[in-house]
């Protein structure tokens, strides 16, 4: 299908849509039975694109970059006004996404986390939407595996049966995923990051006034200082910075990257 990046954000192109049209997408990609690259990033992940070329390029093949975070959203209602009303929030689209999955009989697949997260949040999807059908449930191997062996696994999830398959490996992880499996697998693969611990009731979530109004990094940096000081503290300026310079035309276009990018082989 055609690439549904329309709108580059400090060289990351980022799908001006909605909840419904990306479930409408995910879903028809599904009933086809074609591959479809998906995920939702905030600003870290936009960044982890804008500071690395080779990441940049595989975000830039991926077919919906969705905008995940309030200030993605801000900057493409600033810079394009793309008028939307809400962010596509990752966790929410997952859910968005089984309902729909349920309602017209396809199967979803989950891969990455631990298998401890993967047996609650089975448990709760099932509890949430009991005609939901779960073709495979796999853990990561939280490692870098060969070529040979990531062939094994993307056959194994299609022999499974799955028609949709969200992907829980942590950014920027999942999304390398996505690139290296996306000529394999033919379905819709979604990145959704913290969503597998959300939906497991493993990790809380922040309030919604607080989503609302951007400040979630501010929750999570509280419930977790020293695993995101940096991501936080460092990247959020930072973006703000590089999102001026690109309004005032000063940011440099990014499309051209022609790096050969390397294999990574996360598991």
């Amino acid at each position: 299908m055609a690439k549904l990046h329309n709108r580059e954000i400090i060289g990351v192109g980022i799908s001006s849509m909605d909840y419904a049209g990306a479930c409408e997408a995910i879903v028809a990609a599904a009933a086809a039975k074609r591959p479809l690259t998906v995920t939702a990033l905030a600003v870290h992940g936009v960044m982890t694109g804008a500071l690395n070329r080779q990441h940049r390029q595989r975000l830039n093949t991926l077919d919906m970059v969705l905008p995940d975070g309030q200030p993605v959203r801000w900057a493409l209602n600033l810079l394009f006004r793309a008028g939307l009303p809400d962010r596509v929030y990752g966790p929410n689209l997952m859910l968005r996404v089984c309902e729909r999955a349920a309602a017209a009989g396809l199967s979803i697949g989950l891969y990455g986390s631990k298998p401890e997260v993967l047996d609650d949040l089975h448990r709760n999807l099932i509890v949430r939407f009991p005609t939901l059908r779960v073709a495979t449930v796999m853990p990561s191997r939280f490692g870098r595996v060969s070529p040979d062996q990531q062939l094994e696994v993307a056959r194994q999830i299609e022999a499974n049966g799955t028609d949709i398959l969200f992907v829980g490996l942590g950014c920027p992880r999942q999304e390398v995923w996505l690139y290296e499996n996306r000529m394999k697998l033919n379905m819709p693969t979604i990145a959704v990051g913290a969503a597998f611990d959300f939906h497991a009731k493993r990790l809380a979530q922040a309030p919604r006034w607080m989503q609302d109004y951007g400040l979630e990094w501010l929750f999570r940096l509280w419930h977790e200082p020293r695993r995101l000081w940096r991501r936080y503290l460092l990247l959020n300026p930072l973006f703000v910075s590089l999102l001026a310079l690109q309004f005032l035309g000063l940011h440099p276009a990014s499309r051209a990257d022609q790096d050969v990018v390397t294999y990574e082989g996360y598991a």
